[in-house]
């Protein structure tokens, strides 16, 4: 995920005050789990685990930042110093960081060359940090309870979407049990995707 889509966008993006309505500020949501909250992330405090889990070759094979922490810093500083389109999060479970967010504005990001987006189209990826969350659900209830955020604190986002790498069979099939249809495979410059969507007319029936 990168930055953006050049003038009109930037333009766009200053018109629309803050981009992603204060993530910081969002309540936590409630989860089996236990009590789940998006935390912004703040370098001095958390490149250390971030950089642990991109050397996880599970998320290696997918994120591509294996390496020592000034690849996962220029990573995370080309959002915290851009102009507020994505925001990189910890998930913190309880009192526990265990996943990694980016928020993004989908529609001025460079994937909405990709499918047609609609203003305020809002993206998310995920990693999840400890091998324990992986394969026992956490990870749908994840994304399902970010996905509710992101509706609840973004009334003109009328869709939630994600692009996982179409390879990722484990992210994909999370995607669709947190209740995203499967609209497209999609060409990125980095990967084949697949095209996951939460609509929210739907919210309540998926």
């Amino acid at each position: 995920m990168s930055a953006g889509r050049g003038t009109d966008a930037a333009v766009e993006g200053r018109l629309d005050g803050d981009l992603l309505d204060a993530v910081s500020s969002w309540a936590p949501a409630p989860t089996r789990f236990g009590s789940f909250r998006l935390v912004p992330v703040r370098p001095s405090r958390d490149l250390p685990l971030l950089t642990r889990w991109m050397n996880d070759p599970a998320v290696d094979a997918f994120w591509e930042l294996a390496g020592p922490e000034t690849v996962t810093a220029d990573h995370v500083r080309a959002q915290l110093e851009g102009d507020g389109r994505s925001v990189p999060c910890l998930g913190v479970l309880d009192s526990t960081p265990m996943s990694y967010f980016e928020i993004y504005r989908a529609d001025l990001d460079p994937v909405a060359r990709a499918y047609p987006a609609r203003p305020h189209d809002t993206g998310i990826h995920l990693l999840l940090g400890g091998t324990r969350d992986r394969g026992r659900g956490v990870g749908t209830t994840l994304l399902r309870a970010v996905a509710d955020l992101v509706l609840d604190h973004r009334p003109r986002c009328t869709r939630v979407v994600a692009e996982p790498d179409i390879r990722n069979t484990p992210s994909v099939s999370a995607f669709l049990s947190a209740g995203f249809r499967y609209a497209a495979e999609i060409d990125l410059p980095d990967k084949r995707a697949a095209l996951m969507i939460r609509d929210r007319a739907l919210r309540h029936v998926l």
